[in-house]
């Protein structure tokens, strides 16, 4: 999937307002040395360099990364896909919001983690959760569907798990999980005009490959139009977010 990092600073950034409250949960040591991996733009890994840490940024996207060196230029960010990054290194913890929901392979992507951690080192993270943003996928899969574009239609490139499969998960990687929790998270969007249309133009743009410019703005309107019924309250769209977050340790095999 590529990235529009600016249209993410402008229009999305909620996703790293929210991981600030991921930050208390890992509760960062001035000289810890901090992974962020998928850190996007880079705005949580500026956060954990200003706590004291010693912090790199690894996002699969060169959008991404490219944005973040040019905001942060005393920070280490480096382009990576978070299932096969290879760190001469082991850090004091792994710190993720926002991203595990965008691998497919889970398996890969946490014995990586496990490999970079110290013994004892947290990993700590946020995904969104089952039933994330389910109003807004089923609408746009019935709307992509009722205008002939049924491959797309049945695209599944999100992973959003229930607690209980996610800790299955962690244990069998050899996680020991000190907290876990699913909880609703309603989520104001910028644009008062096109909160929808902008969030679908930056997270779902894999459904609107070979769809014409013109059919696809069309699509986006009328998916926002049949959504304003549920999302759209007191003058502001609601994105009917549900998320997971957790913090596990490594522990010996």
């Amino acid at each position: 999937m590529e990235w529009n990092a600016t249209l993410y600073d402008h229009e999305h950034e909620f996703v790293s307002r929210y991981g600030r409250g991921l930050i208390e949960i890992l509760n960062p040591k001035a000289g810890e040395k901090i992974l962020d991996m998928g850190c996007g733009t880079g705005d949580l890994t500026h956060q954990l360099f200003l706590m004291g840490c010693e912090v790199t940024g690894i996002d699969a996207s060169e959008s991404m990364i490219g944005k973040a060196k040019e905001k942060f230029s005393d920070i280490r960010f480096i382009c990576a896909d978070a299932c096969r990054f290879e760190l001469n290194e082991k850090f004091d913890a792994v710190f993720s919001n926002a991203v595990l929901h965008w691998i497919k392979d889970q398996d890969a992507v946490l014995q990586n983690v496990y490999t970079h951690l110290k013994q004892g080192g947290r990993f700590v993270a946020e995904l969104g959760a089952r039933g994330n943003v389910e109003k807004i996928r089923t609408t746009l899969k019935n709307t992509l569907r009722e205008h002939g574009f049924t491959n797309q239609a049945d695209i599944s490139n999100w992973y959003f798990p229930s607690v209980a499969e996610y800790a299955d998960k962690l244990e069998q990687h050899g996680f020991e999980i000190r907290l876990m929790e699913g909880y609703d998270r309603p989520t104001i969007l910028q644009s008062l005009e096109k909160g929808i249309v902008d969030w679908l133009e930056m997270f779902g743009s894999a459904f609107f490959r070979g769809i014409q410019d013109t059919e696809k703005v069309k699509i986006l309107n009328e998916v926002q139009d049949k959504l304003k019924k549920d999302l759209y309250q007191e003058d502001f769209w609601i994105a009917d977010y549900k998320r997971l977050r957790f913090w596990a340790t490594k522990e010996r095999r």
